[in-house]
């Protein structure tokens, strides 16, 4: 934790530095000029949790059930922002983020408990938009990467702003499209792996991907036997959007989300007992069509106080359904200091390919022990505080400083806490 804080610390340090080497801000809105750097945004966040009943053995309790977790997230973004002659507003948007974390459940894709736990994700962004201000249009293009062992994704996506007439509405569409690559790691005991023929001692390397290799005594592998085969899984989402303005005091929106998966959309560690004790590894359709509709409402409780109100509604063709319902109430306490605490409360219906340990049967042909399928109910509350003085704080440049805090718990038996800082540079 320190060597993070240390890291935060330089990070600031070096953005402050730029800032102060930068040319004064044009004061001209729509005076054309290029690309110049507008904003620095630092997120930091530390993620506990603990449960069991892991997927990862099948949902059984004890210690082959232990999930716990710790996951420890950096990430920056950086905003450059110009005008063109004909007063549209170019954005360019770069981010970079990278994930360490700690799972108990990974040391059980080996039966004896005796695989790596610690990984680590990297996840690089870059984003471009363009608004015209005059007619109220917009549009923007995104290209996104995330790598981790045992998955890699690819996404794309392009969206489209239409404001209305009297610009207190708007509309809003987003395709977005994720190539991902499953690394299809087995649980140990579904590994094929050395055998030895005693008659001349040649070693056969039978991989993952079946093709068997023969090491004469004293020979070496030609290929790295853990060299993994992965299954793609694709996902496209249509994201439809209205939001108005209703008076000076209350605004909205409606969400909508088309979304549709194909490939393998289970996890190749994720082990199933059946009700005989046998175990297999889960298996699920290999389509998902999922539709939720968000609801949302800010109300303006005098000067210090909003109301931030949401509610959806989720169905997929899996069985699943769910509500969500939350607010959040930021209190301004001062002009540049405000508090907001918030609640959110979910509840679903298990998939209809869930079971738990040992329930099973053989005779199914889609099965899953994932308690994230399942059904359950749960409670996050927490508050965050943000500070902006016009000043700056320590430093004109940085603007900015937010620190929220969430505590989460299912009736799964899962709790966690998250922490998280937020800061900004202009």
């Amino acid at each position: 934790m320190k060597r993070v804080c240390l890291t935060v610390t330089g990070m600031c340090i070096m953005i402050l530095h730029a800032f102060s080497q930068a040319t004064p801000k044009d004061t001209g809105v729509y005076k054309p000029r290029a690309l110049k750097l507008d904003e620095v945004e630092i997120v930091s966040s530390y993620y506990s949790q603990t449960a069991n009943k892991s997927a990862v053995s099948g949902g059984q309790t004890g210690p082959m059930g232990d999930a716990d977790v710790t996951d420890l997230a950096n990430g920056v973004e950086i905003r450059f922002v110009g005008w063109d002659k004909h007063k549209g507003k170019n954005t360019l948007t770069a981010g970079i983020g990278y994930d360490a974390h700690t799972a108990a459940s990974q040391a059980w894709v080996s039966k004896t408990g005796a695989s790596k736990k610690t990984g680590n994700r990297i996840y690089p962004s870059l984003n471009w938009a363009h608004e015209n201000v005059l007619k109220g249009t917009g549009y923007e293009f995104g290209a996104y990467y995330s790598t981790e062992y045992n998955y890699r994704s690819i996404g794309l996506d392009a969206g489209f702003t239409k404001k209305t007439r009297d610009k207190n509405g708007e509309f809003s569409a987003k395709l977005t499209t994720y190539f991902d690559e499953v690394k299809l790691i087995y649980p140990s005991e579904f590994v094929k792996g050395l055998i030895t023929n005693n008659t001349d001692s040649t070693i056969y390397i039978v991989g993952f991907n079946g093709h068997t290799e023969a090491i004469p005594p004293g020979g070496t592998s030609r290929r790295d036997k853990r060299d993994v085969p992965s299954s793609p899984r694709d996902t496209y989402t249509e994201a439809l959007s209205y939001s108005q303005v209703f008076n000076p005091r209350m605004q909205g929106s409606v969400e909508l989300d088309l979304v549709e998966q194909t490939g393998y959309l289970g996890l190749p560690f994720h082990r199933v007992y059946f009700s005989d004790g046998q175990d297999t590894i889960e298996k699920l359709p290999s389509q998902r069509f999922k539709l939720p509709i968000g609801f949302r409402m800010n109300y303006f409780l005098g000067d210090n106080i909003i109301l931030k109100a949401y509610y959806r509604f989720y169905i997929d063709d899996w069985g699943l359904r769910s509500h969500t319902v939350s607010l959040e109430v930021p209190i301004k306490i001062t002009p540049f200091f405000s508090i907001s605490p918030f609640y959110r409360y979910y509840v679903q219906t298990a998939v209809n390919y869930f079971a738990p340990f040992e329930k099973h049967l053989p005779s199914e042909t889609y099965y899953t022990s994932n308690y994230a399928l399942s059904a359950f109910s749960a409670n996050l509350f927490g508050a965050g505080i943000r500070v902006a003085p016009p000043k700056g704080i320590l430093d004109k440049h940085f603007n900015t400083l937010e620190l929220r805090y969430a505590h989460y718990t299912e009736t799964t038996d899962l709790e966690s806490n998250v922490i998280s800082l937020d800061l900004k540079f202009r």
